[in-house]
């Protein structure tokens, strides 16, 4: 009877003790923002959670576009996964950061052996504590470890967004380096067959007792004709290999692209409020604020240490006593958190003076890619309003003239040469401005589109409110 009474006692008694225990385990103190933190990161975990499965990838079509090649190479890219996955464990380290508390709880039992005629509930001792190895950290200081590891992820978050705006950078240009291959290949093949007629012309001329002179001139611009494009074929394939190890694909996989140039993408938005979009949007500015942000905090953590850590204790012994007890850790490493704390401060101006360095230099590179797209602009209006129609009016005017024996081989070639000339320095100029308009996304740190569409409602692209 009297042992069902002391176990009675001690399941009473134990129980406050484990509830305790439970209560106290697994608390989180997380800053404010790490949800909407997290929220970011889940919007990609359907594409990066999967192992990848080349064969189920985004498939290229028959005319690869610049968008399905750009789709499949963030699909196929190791490095914007691994930044996505350095992005999570940079989100799971908040809650180790950020845990209250920060040690572990200790159960102890002791049963004390004594003649005394004792129930054996008395002889008991419960006491609950904490490992004793690791101090308790105050709230405050748990608190704003969880801001630093915050701080930290979102780091991680804008590296993943420069990895990605890098990657677009470099697909677009290597898709943007063949089209205009290609199209120089369109180019050749009407010169080629352009100077085959000519070669022709001159040949009846020839043997109606014409000069020998232009015959052999136009047999030698021809062969030389197919010698270029012959050469730039052989480009286009190495291009189009390297852009394939580029989406994963076999280097000898078949690849076209459309028969034309791509259509020039519209700028909705004006210099200034692109200007704008590149200072408040850039990724690595962005990444470097947030190490600002996390450094400051990592002072205020490295000041709290002047705080002293507080443990409390409680033991129960039987029915005989029942104490509660607190073990004060006083900070008395006080030159090592002097040095935590200057270092702290050194850290934090170092890296507001990169980020401001880095500011001017990304505005600088901004506005010089807008300078450089805004006068390819011009000069694609120019070369296609006055220069081309105009070279096309010489090399007409230039071939009956020709035909009717009132100018020479040479000012044919060259006219020739002026419209070949002309029609590749328009493919250029068209390339060349969206290749600055990459440029100018991967330092904005958003699409073109979405700039726009911020400049007309006010609405962030990234999030799903915007229309």
């Amino acid at each position: 009877m009297r042992r069902n009474a002391d176990r009675l006692n001690y399941n009473r008694t134990l129980s406050p003790v484990l509830a305790l225990s439970v209560t106290l385990a697994g608390c989180s103190l997380a800053p404010p923002g790490t949800l909407e933190e997290q929220a970011k990161a889940e919007r990609f975990s359907t594409l990066f959670e999967a192992p990848p499965d080349l064969d189920r990838l985004a498939r290229v079509p028959p005319r690869a576009d610049w968008r399905s090649v750009l789709h499949r190479a963030f699909l196929a890219n190791g490095e914007l996964r691994s930044a996505y996955f350095e992005w999570k464990a940079a989100l799971a380290r908040i809650d180790q950061a950020a845990t209250w508390p920060n040690s572990n709880v200790a159960l102890s039992f002791s049963y004390m052996f004594s003649p005394e005629q004792m129930k054996a509930w008395d002889r008991t001792t419960i006491g609950l504590g904490f490992d004793p190895s690791m101090n308790l950290s105050l709230p405050i200081k748990v608190q704003t470890a969880g801001l630093v590891a915050l701080d930290a992820a979102r780091q991680a978050g804008e590296k993943f967004r420069a990895v990605k705006f890098d990657i677009q950078r470099k697909a677009l240009s290597m898709y943007l380096d063949l089209a205009l291959t290609e199209e120089k290949i369109r180019i050749g093949r009407q010169n080629l067959a352009l100077l085959k007629l000519v070669s022709e012309s001159a040949s009846s001329r020839a043997q109606a007792g014409g000069p020998l002179q232009d015959l052999l001139k136009a047999q030698i611009e021809t062969q030389m004709a197919e010698n270029e494009l012959a050469s730039m074929e052989a480009e286009a394939k190495s291009m189009r290999g390297q852009l394939n190890g580029m989406l994963a694909r076999d280097a000898r996989a078949p690849l076209s692209l459309p028969p034309s140039l791509p259509l020039p993408r519209p700028i909705a938005a004006n210099d200034a409020q692109l200007i704008a979009a590149a200072v408040d949007q850039n990724p690595e500015l962005a990444a470097l604020a947030r190490q600002v942000e996390g450094r400051r905090d990592a002072l205020e953590l490295a000041k709290l240490a002047y705080f002293p850590d507080i443990i409390p204790s409680a033991s129960v012994t039987g029915t005989l006593s029942q104490a509660i007890g607190a073990m004060v850790m006083l900070p008395t490493r006080l030159p090592a958190i002097r040095g935590a704390i200057d270092e702290a401060d050194a850290m934090a101006k170092s890296s507001e003076a990169m980020l401001q360095q880095t500011r001017s230099d990304r505005a600088a590179s901004f506005v010089a890619n807008l300078y450089i797209l805004r006068n390819a602009d011009r000069q694609a209006a120019l070369y296609r309003q006055r220069i081309v129609p105009a070279a096309e009016q010489l090399v007409n005017s230039s071939r009956s003239e020709y035909a009717a024996g009132s100018i020479g081989f040479a000012e044919l070639i060259d006219s020739l040469r002026t419209l070949i000339t002309t029609r590749r320095a328009v493919a250029q100029i068209r390339i060349e401005r969206e290749k600055r308009l990459a440029e100018i996304e991967a330092l904005a740190g958003r699409d073109i589109e979405t700039i726009g569409r911020i400049a007309k409602t006010g609405c962030d692209g990234g999030r799903s409110s915007c229309p």
